[in-house]
């Protein structure tokens, strides 16, 4: 690479001073600046784009892989369940176990579904449970009761004297 130091740097600035002149020296310097931000952007899109090109073909070699481990794990798959199919041809549910137990029942039948019996709500079930004592929120002044706008006014309303 080239090795550009501040004594060198200082060396081209005296010399476009004296070639270009101090008038159109700063528009140049612009102008060269603009060219060589445009050149670091056009690189640094090269990279980019040559990074992306090797990301994409690692990625097209791990979807490689994975198609073919799926491809692996399904095969499998058929070769068990066309051994299973045999067995369950062989020793289906109209069969005699070959261990002598004599089950009366079909042990591959679906059980009978859990169905929960219906438990009514209780008391009050509308009504917001919450951790805190009824105590506490007694003294602390907190609402456990709804009531309309209405009753909470005629409530606190002041009574007039007699």
């Amino acid at each position: 690479m080239i090795d550009i130091g501040l004594s060198k740097m200082a060396l081209i600035g005296a010399v476009a001073l004296i070639v270009i002149g101090p008038e159109k020296l700063p528009r140049v310097a612009r102008t060269v600046g603009t060219l060589l931000g445009k050149a670091q952007r056009y690189v640094s899109d090269v990279k980019a784009e040559v990074n992306r090109s090797m990301e994409l073909d690692e990625l097209r070699k791990m979807k490689d892989t994975v198609e073919a481990s799926a491809r692996d794990v399904h095969q499998s798959f058929q070769t068990h369940a066309s051994e299973f199919q045999k067995d369950w041809q062989e020793h289906g549910p109209g069969s005699t176990p070959a261990d002598g137990s004599g089950l009366d029942h079909d042990p591959y039948a679906p059980l009978a579904p859990i169905v929960p019996t219906y438990r009514h709500p209780g008391k009050n079930w509308r009504l917001k449970r919450s951790a805190t004592p009824q105590w506490y929120k007694a003294r602390a002044g907190v609402r456990t009761k709804a009531q309309s706008g209405a009753a909470r006014v005629a409530r606190f309303r002041p009574r007039k004297f007699q």
